[in-house]
Order: structure tokens, then sequence, then C-alpha cells
């Protein structure tokens, strides 16, 4: 097992025009002189904040410990497998798209960058457009951003707290104001910026027109409602399985059970991230590490068993890598 142990991650702030100085919702004892985007929690840069290993990066990690660290069910032993995050979206976003696996492959990438979106707080009117509307052409689009009026061709839908919304790589997208997300996504930064309404930022399009599909399963996801867990207080809910990731929600009031193993008896590193609350992660002969609200804990394939013990009461994402072939999710606009 080496000196492997639940690693307690330092955020990474990220500036962007879109951004905000005000994070208080979930980071209220921060304060910045420049807009913040983005929190980065499990990039490959995201840094270790406890024990021997401070300091150390989770790309170096993932290299010196490989399946230790990512698990059976990563496909590279070698790269941490998922990047997960939190949004904050003071404007719009520019229009965007990530490339599929396959287009990925056709420019050289290692994968594709397909998503999720947790909403965990949404302002009344929060909006995000999601794919082309149904009937426009990648030609048509393409002809509405050299005439500027690329956002009417968009799907625009209303989001709300708890909403969890699945982006499938090949979807254009944006995020309006209004709403602060956790994203989950496989662990890549290849964004094609389409449309930016004008910002002096360059945009992608020949690359990014050739990853645009007309058609995608993007949407809400359709999930089953939060389900008590049998003998306790504690209650779990099934965000969203894809190929790539599963997340789900945890409402914990007394110690949480977990393992780094699923139901196909393959091992993933689990990421834990606090959206309410504080508690502490628990291993057999390792310390113990105390996480809150925007804390993110990686939690080592080779650790096995794991206890999660809220500190009065605790809400947050659990989110891995399946360890057998999931299909997409279901979703609707």
């Amino acid at each position: 097992m080496g000196n492997l142990y639940p690693l307690l991650m330092l955020p990474g702030f990220d500036p962007r025009p879109w951004g905000t100085l005000d994070l208080s919702p979930i980071y209220p004892n921060h304060k910045f002189e420049e807009k913040i985007g983005e929190a980065w929690l499990s990039g490959d840069a995201c840094k270790v904040a406890n024990g021997p290993l401070t300091g150390k990066t989770l790309a170096q990690l993932s290299q010196e410990y490989q399946r230790q660290l990512v698990g059976d069910a990563a496909r590279d032993s070698r790269r941490f497998p998922l990047l997960l995050k939190f949004l904050f979206p003071h404007e719009k976003l520019s229009v965007q798209v990530h490339p599929d696996d396959e287009q990925a492959a056709r420019v050289g990438q290692p994968w594709g960058k397909t998503e999720c979106w947790y909403i965990a707080h949404a302002k009344p009117g929060a909006q995000i457009a999601l794919g082309l509307k149904p009937g426009v052409t990648a030609k048509q689009f393409e002809e509405s951003i050299h005439q500027k009026r690329a956002e009417a061709l968009l799907q625009w839908i209303n989001v709300y707290a708890g909403d969890t919304i699945y982006v499938a790589g090949g979807t254009v997208h944006t995020l309006g104001p209004g709403s602060i997300v956790v994203e989950t996504q496989q662990q890549s930064d290849t964004t094609y910026r389409l449309y930016d309404y004008g910002r002096p930022r360059e945009l992608h399009l020949k690359d990014g027109m050739a990853a645009v599909k007309e058609r995608v399963k993007s949407g809400k996801v359709i999930r089953p409602a939060p389900e008590q867990i049998p003998g306790s207080m504690n209650r779990h809910a099934p965000l969203i399985g894809t190929p790539y990731f599963v997340v789900d929600m945890f409402e914990a009031k007394q110690t949480l059970q977990l393992a780094t193993t699923d139901e196909s008896a393959r091992s993933s590193v689990q990421i834990l991230v606090a959206v309410e609350g504080c508690g502490v992660v628990e291993a057999a002969g390792m310390d113990p590490v105390t996480f809150a609200k925007g804390d993110a804990v990686v939690v080592p394939a080779c650790v096995g068993k794991f206890d999660v013990r809220p500190q009065w009461a605790l809400e947050f994402l659990r989110a891995y890598v399946p360890g057998k072939p999931l299909p997409e999710p279901e979703t609707r606009m």
C-alpha cells in the first residue's frame, strides 16, 4: 500500500472573465482581487494539503503509484481519471464544445471530454444552453456565429438546485449566470470556444465545428428521489451513471461506510466533495481527514473500506470510475 492515504486537496482558483469576486456560498473565508470562475479540485496540477504527501500533485502521484491510486477501472494507470471542480458563472460563459473520444483521437488527444453538472445553487431564472435547437444544422449554426446571433440557435433550459445535467462530448453548450455548479468530467481540458459575445478571446472554429454533433443525448438526468439507507438516518441519491464516471449524492447524519470497489469488484479512486456541512474521512491505520463545504478528499483505490463521519450533518458528492461498462443516462430537456 506504500504511504497512500485519503488526500485532502487544495482548491486551485482559476480567474475567468465571466467569474465573480464573491465565492461566499462555497468559500466564505476566501477573498479575491480578480474574478474567479472555477475552483479545481482534482485536476492534474491540484496539490495535496495533508500528511507526508503535502505539495505533491495528482499527476505526480498518478505516475508514482499508478493502480494503487487510480484503481483497476481507470483506463490509464498513469493518469488521474476524473476532474471535479466548482464553477461560479456571474456572466455567460463562451459557447463551446468538447470533443468525444473519437474526435479527440483524430487530433492526437488521449480521450475526449464528456462531463456532467450538479447544480449546487441556482437563483430564480438561472439557465444553461445545451445543444442546438431541433432542426438546426451544424452549417446553420456556423453561419450564425459569423452573423453574431449564435445564442438564438441554442436550446436554453431553466435549472434548479439539485438538477444533474449530462453534457456528452460533441454538445454545444454554455452556462448562464445565477448558478453554482459542481462539474465532473473526463480528465481533459480540451475546450473549443465557438462564440464569445464579442469578448476579445480566440475562437477555435475549425476544430470546434469538427467536434459539433447535431443530435446528442445530453439533458437533465432522469433519476429516482433520494432513498433512506437501511438501518441508518443517512440518505443516498444516485445522480448519474455514464461510461466514464458515476456520481452519487449522500446526506449523512450518522457514520457512513463506503469502499473503493463497486459491485463488479473492480476498484476506483473515489473523489468526495462536500457541498454542505462538515465531516471526517476515516480509514484503518490512517490519520483522519476533516473536510468541509468546498473541500475535496481523494480516497486512493488501495485504501479499500473507509468511513465518512459527519460532524452534525454533511452533504457530499462521490465520483468514481465504474467497474463495468455503463450506457449513457436517460435525459430530458
